[in-house]
C-alpha cells in the first residue's frame, strides 16, 4: 500500500471519530494497523508524515494528549493555508 493511500485511511479513520471520541496515537496504529493488516510501525510513520506537514496535529488537554484534524483557523493561524 503506498503512503499517500495509507494516510488517506488514516484520515478517514480519525474523520470517523472526530467529535466522538479523541483518539490517542495508539488507538489510531492499533485501529488503522488491525483493520488493513499492516505493521504498527508502518501505519506510525505514515501518521508522522501527516503530523509533521499539518494534516494531522496533536493536542493536549488534561494532561493527556490526543492525535486531531486541525481546524482550518488553525492552519491559518499557522500559515498552512492562505
Amino acid at each position: 500500500m503506498e503512503t499517500a493511500e495509507l494516510q488517506d485511511k488514516i484520515f478517514a479513520f480519525c474523520e470517523a471519530a472526530k467529535g466522538k471520541k479523541k483518539l490517542k496515537e495508539k488507538d489510531i496504529i492499533k485501529g488503522v494497523s488491525a483493520e488493513l493488516s499492516l505493521e504498527a510501525d508502518v501505519v506510525k510513520k505514515a501518521m508522522r508524515g501527516m503530523i509533521d506537514v499539518g494534516r494531522l496535529m496533536y493536542s493536549y488537554g488534561g494532561g493527556a494528549s490526543s492525535v486531531e484534524i486541525p481546524s482550518e483557523e488553525y492552519l491559518r493561524e499557522k500559515g498552512m493555508i492562505p
